[in-house]
């Protein structure tokens, strides 16, 4: 089967390229100083979007251009591929996503506009201390006063929340029904009264991770999405959409190409591969053209408005399993020498094998463990029942 895109699209492809390329830094690499460079970052979002990019598939009205869906997954592509920062994905993919489908119209008119000029950023508020892969099972409440919620509780994980503007939020506003239909989806203004944000640091060396504690947080009536204690059908779709981006396989493809133009380069030298190493470096190019394929089938099935649910999961645990097989093979290949830092002149490819290796052991966890994508696709996709 041959995948080809219109001329039109390639043109859009080529003047992506050409952008980044022009924009981007010679020395520009996407590593655990991002937050240090946020002012570039801000710059760079702001110039993505003057050009109408950000959200080209989004309804005009709300600052898009009504462009398939294909033309969005291209742009998104590109960006990784190059390894471009993203302020704003939480924004983009989940807050706009969730508004556009599901949110009232003010709503609507409030947030988009603003996530597609890059006026704001946003975070996810969805897993907790207790309650991650069980998300139901979140404690996080939200008591009902009429005109506002009054919330309590802590989020944790939750990437960007020291630099968001808003948060998308579970919260648990009926304890008296069974888990799943007592949970309400809220957008939450971080800069309210009683929220509390503490960056985490990491294994990697970054503290992009956060966790939220909410002191008596008023949120307003107006900010509740959908119908209350629906809000578990709507987090649901919104990690559905979290799991399908093609970002994570054009990641892993420049990361594959970078092992082999190393290996190349160093043939005959102390990084020569291996036999082994060379068939696995063959055998990551086949795989990331796997996922690139099924990242692509649910673009399409996006495209053609079809649900989606266990093909995320697929994309999902595929693509970031592969990644964590490519950082595995590129610490094999470099040997002792791929756990140098990036700052060190000792480190091959500017120590970006470390901090892939480091960040991709959450990989399987963050979104959804493995475990749980591998029910999701036994039940929904193969029609397998529960163990009993």
């Amino acid at each position: 089967m041959r995948f080809t895109f219109t001329a039109e699209d390639e043109r859009f492809r080529s003047e992506v390229r050409r952008f980044l390329s022009d924009e981007l830094p010679a020395d520009w690499t996407l590593g655990e100083d991002d937050d240090s460079r946020q002012e570039f970052t801000n710059y760079f979002q702001k110039k993505l979007a003057k050009k109408g990019w950000l959200v080209v598939a989004w309804p005009k009205e709300y600052g898009g251009q009504e462009w398939p869906v294909w033309r969005q997954m291209i742009f998104n592509e590109e960006m990784s591929y190059a390894g471009a920062p993203r302020a704003n994905s939480s924004g983009v993919a989940l807050a706009g996503s969730i508004l556009i489908a599901h949110g009232a119209e003010e709503q609507k008119r409030r947030h988009l506009p603003a996530i597609a000029n890059a006026e704001v950023q946003w975070c996810q508020l969805f897993s907790e201390p207790n309650a991650g892969s069980d998300l139901a099972s979140l404690e996080s409440n939200a008591v009902d006063q009429g005109d506002f919620f009054v919330l309590n509780g802590s989020k944790v994980w939750n990437t960007g929340a020291h630099l968001a503007d808003w948060g998308i939020l579970l919260a648990r506003t009926n304890p008296d029904v069974p888990k799943h239909k007592g949970i309400s989806y809220f957008l939450l203004d971080m800069h309210t009264p009683g929220v509390i944000v503490r960056p985490l640091d990491t294994m990697a060396g970054d503290a992009r991770f956060c966790q939220v504690y909410f002191d008596n947080v008023r949120i307003p009536r107006d900010c509740l999405i959908g119908q209350q204690d629906q809000g578990w059908y709507l987090g649901a779709s919104t990690l559905n959409t979290e799991r399908s981006a093609i970002s994570n396989a054009a990641g892993s493809k420049r990361m594959v190409e970078q092992l082999l133009a190393f290996a190349r380069e160093a043939d005959g030298g102390w990084a020569r591969p291996t036999p082994i190493i060379r068939s696995s470096l063959a055998q990551l190019e086949i795989d990331v053209e796997v996922a690139r394929m099924l990242s692509y089938r649910v673009a399409w099935m996006q495209s053609a408005g079809l649900p989606f649910s266990h093909e995320a999961s697929v994309t999902k645990l595929y693509t970031y399993e592969l990644a964590q097989r490519i950082a595995r093979t590129g610490m094999t290949m470099l040997r002792l020498y791929g756990q140098v830092e990036g700052a060190s002149k000792w480190a091959p490819l500017k120590g970006k094998v470390e901090r892939v290796y480091l960040s991709t052991v959450a990989s399987t966890i963050g979104g959804g463990t493995s475990e749980i994508q591998r029910n999701t696709i036994a039940g929904r996709g193969l029609g397998m029942g529960k163990a009993t």
